[in-house]
Formats: C-alpha cells, sequence, structure tokens
C-alpha cells in the first residue's frame, strides 16, 4: 500500500477535483483506491456523495467520519475508533471527512512538541491519521491511498503529510501558486526533519505503528491552464515557465543553470487543461468529467472534450502509479 498526498498550500489550484478524478480513474483501471478526506471543509466528501447520504453521515454519534474515529482522543478519553469507510465502487473506497475535524487542530498543535520528550499519548495522537489510514486500508484491500488536505500549513497537515508516502502538489500557473511553492518546499523538509527527530524519542515497547514521514515529492502538476491553439495563452506562459526553476529550488532544494521548458520537465506530471464546459455538467451529474454521457448533456463537441479528458487522466494515473511504485496494467 501507498499513500499519496495531494497538496499545496496555495487554494484554488482545483486540488480537490483532482483527487476526486484520479481517484476515479484508478479505480476504472482496477487498480483498489482509497480516498481520504483530511481538509476540515469537507468538499472531497461533498463531491462524492449525494446530499442525504451527507447529512447521514454528519449526524452525531453516527461515527463514520475521520473526525468521529478521532473522538476519543479528542475527549482524552482513548485511542481511535475504527473508522467507516464508504463503498462506491469495487475498486473505490472513501474515508469520509467532516467539518468538526478543525477542533483537532489544537490537539495537534500541543502534542507535537511532546513528541520529543517521548510522550505516548503524544504520539498517539500525532499518529491517528496514518493508523485511521492503515485500518481502512485493512478492511478495503486498496493498493493506493489519495489524501485531500486543505490549503494550508497548519498542524493537521502537518500530521497528514507525515502519514504520506509521496506528495503531488497541484499548480496553476500564477504568482501566488508560485509564491506557495516557496513556501511548501522548505515546510516540508522542516516537517521531514522534525519528525525523524521525534521518531528517535519513540517508547519502546508501545505497539504504536508509525509512519517513515518520507512525503517525498512525486511532482507537480499545472491545472487549469489557459489554452489557445492548444498552447498557452501568453498571460499564463510567463508564470508557467518559471515552475521548473522554482520547483527545483523550493521543494527539491536544487537548481540548475538551464531549467527545462514545463512540458519538458521530468518533474511535471501533467500539464492539464481547464475543461471549462464539462466541470458543471460533472458536478451536476454526480461524475468524474471523464464518464459524461449523452444523457448528462455531453453531446456534439463534448463527446470529444470527454474522451480527450479522459485520456489525459489516465496519462496523469499512469505517470502517478509509475512513481508511487503501484503501475497501472
Amino acid at each position: 500500500m501507498k499513500t499519496l498526498a495531494l497538496f499545496n498550500n496555495k487554494g484554488g489550484v482545483g486540488k480537490t477535483s483532482l483527487v476526486y478524478h484520479l481517484a476515479w480513474m484508478f479505480a476504472d483501471r482496477n487498480i483498489p483506491v482509497l480516498a481520504v478526506d483530511l481538509d476540515p471543509q469537507a468538499n472531497l466528501t461533498a463531491m462524492f456523495l449525494e446530499d442525504n447520504r451527507l447529512l447521514e453521515l454528519w449526524d452525531d454519534g453516527q461515527n463514520l467520519t475521520v473526525s468521529d474515529s478521532l473522538l476519543p482522543l479528542m475527549n482524552r478519553t482513548g485511542d481511535i475508533r475504527d473508522p467507516s469507510v464508504e463503498s462506491l465502487h469495487p475498486s473505490l473506497w472513501l474515508l469520509p471527512g467532516n467539518l468538526a475535524l478543525s477542533r483537532y487542530e489544537d490537539l495537534l498543535s500541543e502534542t507535537w512538541p511532546k513528541c520529543l520528550g517521548g510522550d505516548e499519548a503524544a504520539f498517539r495522537v500525532t499518529t491517528a491519521f496514518h493508523r485511521i489510514i492503515l485500518k481502512a486500508v485493512g478492511k478495503t484491500g486498496a493498493r493506493l491511498v489519495l489524501v485531500d488536505m486543505g490549503p494550508n500549513l497548519g498542524a493537521i497537515n502537518r500530521s497528514a503529510l507525515i502519514a504520506a508516502d509521496r506528495v503531488v502538489i497541484p499548480l496553476t500557473p500564477d504568482l501566488f501558486s508560485l509564491q506557495g511553492l516557496k513556501n511548501l518546499g522548505p515546510t516540508l523538509r522542516e516537517w521531514r526533519k522534525g519528525w525523524k527527530k521525534r521518531l528517535e524519542e519513540l517508547p519502546t515497547g508501545t505497539g504504536i505503528p508509525v509512519p517513515d514521514g518520507e512525503m517525498r515529492p512525486a511532482g507537480y502538476v499545472v491545472v487549469q491552464h489557459g489554452i489557445r491553439d492548444s498552447r498557452p495563452v501568453v498571460a499564463y506562459r510567463r508564470w508557467l515557465d518559471r515552475i521548473p526553476s522554482v520547483y527545483r529550488e523550493a521543494v527539491m532544494g536544487d537548481s540548475i543553470s538551464q531549467p527545462p521548458e514545463p512540458d519538458k520537465d521530468p518533474f511535471n506530471l501533467a500539464l492539464l487543461k481547464h475543461y471549462r464546459s464539462l466541470m458543471p455538467m460533472a458536478m451536476e451529474a454526480h461524475k468524474p468529467m471523464f464518464f459524461l454521457k449523452p444523457a448528462d448533456g455531453a453531446i456534439g463537441s463534448h463527446v470529444e472534450a470527454v474522451r480527450a479528458c479522459y485520456a489525459d487522466f489516465e496519462a496523469l494515473a499512469r505517470r502517478i502509479a509509475n512513481e508511487v511504485g503501484v503501475p497501472l496494467e
């Protein structure tokens, strides 16, 4: 099992939509996948599920979301509860999120420094996401875990990233996305180093499954870039061309004198179009853009757009699968 987080501390980069579509693509290609919603806004859960099911999930006391699994820790009455997973497809499951997850932020912030003192309870809090994911994988047999997170550098995301083997960074070609990238790279290195230091203080004999905290960068995906005659428009090109060098300096801690163009950059996993006309239909039909049918309104030129969308996401899924070691057949 491999855990892949999709993360950028800059919002509005299409991260949740990317997780949603990749999860469906991997499932369609018979890779058992678990989607995990660790964003307190729970947007991924809302994309996957109908409103009536959301109401059922978010009723108090139902123990059906990530935050419900954390309640004994938050109330200081015990350890994590077994998670409940939503089956969406024979090869796709969802570990649902909840707005109540934001309550876990303060406890994570409080216990992070206590791990340095070898506090067992602090390690249980910090590793809770990792252990919940392990339990969910045990129930589903998922080979790949995709984690969605909110756009910030807070304690919830630190704990979520500690549980990740690899990290894919979604970007948009603009100034703010590049600034977010400059913040993200050093933070990943700091969190990785901080967790390694804490692991040295883990008491022996606790039996707590702890993650390695590798969170190694797997590359970046440029989403929603402007297209005109199959080429990015000038307004975007200015920022797009800077991504390879900024990624190397900020995330990889390296630099080269002549960085490659974005479409030739080995760290660039994909340049995805905006798919402006498909997304509203997909939201209405409650399905991925590449599964839209004529009955959903995908007629005329939309038919070819749906085919192109499937090909784009299939290629991206293949790149990611090869990066994390779960190759598509």
